[in-house]
């Protein structure tokens, strides 16, 4: 198992900038250099978007274009960032902040809270469902296991979508959701765990960024402190920001546009968690003069396999679909892929362990090899059928690597025998840096040959084989390496949660399967009923079924086995069928209708504002004084307005009215809070300015290229007691 480019554990560090730009395809460069101004990046799966985001930091930071503490990349796990900050350790880019958007969050939250609200900040709960519990049982409202995650998880998609308990019924409605209880039982609920939260004194990871988020819009201050930090910013996997990040990203970047997203719309598979591809897909709307740059050559996968997945979503419908990329293997051709059908469940486990039975006895690497189902209900048939062919294996989603105890256990191991190894007879016979590590960690349950059977037992060795393969890496490339030199490694990569591979099969959910790849793929129980399941009933929810699917086969390298079963149980009525998606794309199947029209391909679009022509060049910033006494301004609220809060304004109060009711319009159709179009200070201002020309519009502070762009053309309009009607506008 490996994240999403294939390549050496350990490569040299390029020695200059235009190092750096080596080996780059010439769209991967064309990301690397475009290192001004807002830049999206379209990058299907196995287009190395990873790899081209990651230069294009390094490369700005070896040029000197981009001081790394300046520079913050933001993804969704803690795997994907401390796989991103590794890559850039090797590059040669170091001090550069990669994070989740919850831990950017949390620490700036850390920080300022007391100066911004005073105290300690409150304890963060790892899990809810505790809190909900106590919640349901204030409201006296009993709740199964079941229902108790679903009303978790109706919590969570409410905080992230910015929906409050009075609203959550007809934002739940609206958004076509099917609650556990009614959508008055769930905002009682909600409305009760707030309560609890605050009883007791704790916050959850959607407060963490809600709270985050109320700090910078009310205190200007501390806003422009993090965003003097912070010059530019990167967020990978776009697709899946929420309403509620996307609003942390925009106050982090201000009225500055030094940002380059990276996302794919046909992966967007978190929508139930209130993630959103809109925000990918209107990029060039909110920002006319950005670089969009397409990834389209697939350099993971065999043509068999990129043309099945092409397949997949030739038969797209939605918004989606209309933006998705027509992928090119850059890889000789490999065997079809595979397509059986079974009996029942337990039949397809047994035909799948025996498979990946022969490709072991073969020399395919366990690691190189995965299992991935829709629900995790299904993997117990697998985890048996597994371990009764002798099969090592992994649960993906397990307990981070660098957190299990026999690691932790082995780094101490290793760690003492680096400083006192002289006197450790273990070492007597140790020649060379990869025996010194087999020595010590034999005195922790390593052996040459792996434990029969499974369990704990066969996951303590694995985890400790992986360190040992580790060493004979690292011993490869740095022949005259130490001890202590894999203890300071190891130490890099544990902060980094850069993991080394275990050997043995891994079993994962199609959801927990994304960002990785193997060799081969069994994906198993694509049957209807499951691919797409029973409860997607939405032609929005069937889509994104169809996006699982497409994600779970370009999980795949090489070869992929495709499997479903007619039956559920042995001796069951065979009354299933395989999967709908798969209609015309397996051998014997007539093909449905496909889309008309071209999907996208590669290359390079260059953005141009409108009314570039019209707006000024951004001037340096001098102190800004107070147009009616002349006193230098320093407020925020003041320096928009120009003129002191005391101080008689001139407003054309019917002009502010007329700018008020035409925000709200706006807000209304684009779903955004009405400050983000403009605030009402940037309104005053307006209206006590009344603006008639472009050039007179964009020196108001609050107005920049970008919203002048995008609602100059209306404002102007209505300065000048003009009618605008609703729908004029571009967007």
């Amino acid at each position: 198992m490996t994240a999403a480019t294939h390549s050496p554990l350990f490569p040299q560090t390029p020695d200059s900038a235009d190092a750096v730009l080596e080996g780059l395809d010439p769209e991967q460069r064309e990301v690397a250099t475009s290192l001004h101004g807002p830049v999206c990046v379209l990058a299907g799966a196995g287009t190395g978007k990873t790899r081209a985001i990651t230069h294009r930091i390094a490369y700005g930071v070896r040029a000197g274009i981009l001081q790394p503490s300046s520079v913050l990349a933001v993804t969704f796990t803690n795997r994907a960032a401390g796989e991103m900050r590794g890559r850039l350790r090797q590059l040669g880019a170091t001090g550069v902040q990669a994070r989740t958007f919850h831990s950017a969050a949390l620490r700036q939250l850390q920080y300022f809270w007391p100066k911004a609200i005073g105290g300690s900040m409150p304890r963060l709960v790892d899990r809810k469902v505790q809190l909900v519990a106590d919640a349901a049982a204030a409201c006296r409202i009993r709740l199964d296991r079941g229902e108790l995650r679903d009303v978790t998880a109706e919590i969570e998609w409410s905080k992230v979508t910015q929906t409050t308990p009075a609203d959550y019924a007809l934002a739940a409605a609206k958004a076509g959701r099917e609650a556990p209880r009614s959508p008055a039982e769930i905002a009682q609920l909600y409305a009760a765990y707030e309560e609890v939260k605050r009883d007791r004194a704790v916050i959850d990871f959607e407060d963490v960024l809600l709270l985050t988020v109320a700090v910078l819009q009310d205190r200007h201050d501390i806003a422009d402190q993090v965003r003097a930090q912070y010059q530019h910013f990167v967020v990978d996997e776009y697709q899946d920001v929420s309403p509620l990040q996307q609003r942390l990203l925009e106050l982090w970047l201000g009225e500055r546009d030094s940002l380059c997203v990276v996302g794919d719309a046909s992966q967007t598979i978190y929508s139930f968690t209130g993630a959103t591809p809109d925000h990918l897909l209107d990029f060039r709307l909110r920002h006319p003069g950005a670089t969009v740059v397409k990834l389209v050559r697939d350099y993971r996968s065999t043509p068999q396999v990129v043309r099945l997945a092409n397949g997949l979503l030739a038969q797209a419908r939605g918004r989606a679909a209309d933006h998705r990329l027509e992928l090119v293997s850059q890889r000789g051709p490999g065997p079809d892929p595979v397509f059986t059908e079974y009996t029942d469940e337990p039949a397809e486990a047994e035909g799948a362990a025996r498979r990946i039975r022969a490709l072991l006895d073969a020399g395919v690497p366990a690691s190189e090899i995965a299992v991935l189902f829709r629900t995790n209900a299904q993997s117990e048939n697998y985890e048996q059928a597994l371990a009764d062919a002798a099969v090592p294996y992994q649960l993906r989603g397990a307990e981070r690597f660098f957190d299990r105890p026999e690691v932790r256990k082995a780094g101490v191991a290793l760690r003492g025998a680096a400083r006192f190894g002289g006197n450790d007879s273990l070492l007597d016979d140790a020649v060379d840096l990869p025996s010194q590590v087999r020595a010590v960690l034999s005195g922790e349950g390593w052996t040459p040959q792996p434990p029969a059977g499974s369990g704990a037992v066969r996951e303590r060795w694995e985890s400790l084989a992986a360190l040992v393969n580790l060493a004979q890496d690292f011993a490869a490339v740095h022949p005259r390496a130490t001890l202590a030199d894999l203890v300071a490694e190891l130490d890099e990569r544990a902060g980094a949660q850069h993991a080394p591979t275990v050997q043995g099969v891994t079993l994962a959910s199609l959801h927990s399967a994304k960002g990785l790849e193997w060799d081969v793929v069994f994906l198993v129980g694509v049957a209807e009923g499951m691919m797409p399941i029973t409860y997607a009933r939405t032609d929005e929810q069937i889509e994104e079924e169809r996006r699982l699917l497409y994600v779970g086969v370009t999980r795949a390298r090489e070869r992929l086995h495709v499997s479903w079963a007619l039956s559920r149980s042995p001796g069951g009525r065979p009354s299933r069928r395989a999967s709908r998606f798969l209609d015309g794309l397996r051998p014997g199947t007539a093909g449905v209708a496909g889309r008309t029209g071209a999907a996208a391909a590669g290359g390079v679009e260059r953005g141009v504002a409108a009314a570039a022509e019209a707006a000024p060049r951004r001037r340096q910033r001098t102190p800004a004084r107070c147009r009616v006494c002349g006193r230098t301004l320093t407020d925020a609220g003041e320096m928009k307005l120009m003129r002191c809060e005391d101080c008689p304004s001139d407003m054309d109060e019917g002009l502010y009215e007329r700018l008020h009711e035409w925000r709200e319009v706006q807000a209304s159709r684009s779903g955004q809070p009405a400050f983000c179009i403009f605030t009402d200070k940037t309104l005053m201002a307006i209206a006590e300015a009344a603006p008639t020309e472009p050039v007179e519009l964009a020196r108001i502070p609050g107005v920049l290229t970008r919203k002048l762009n995008r609602y100059g053309a209306d404002v102007l309009a209505i300065c000048a007691g003009q009618e605008v009607v609703a729908g004029d506008d571009d967007d």
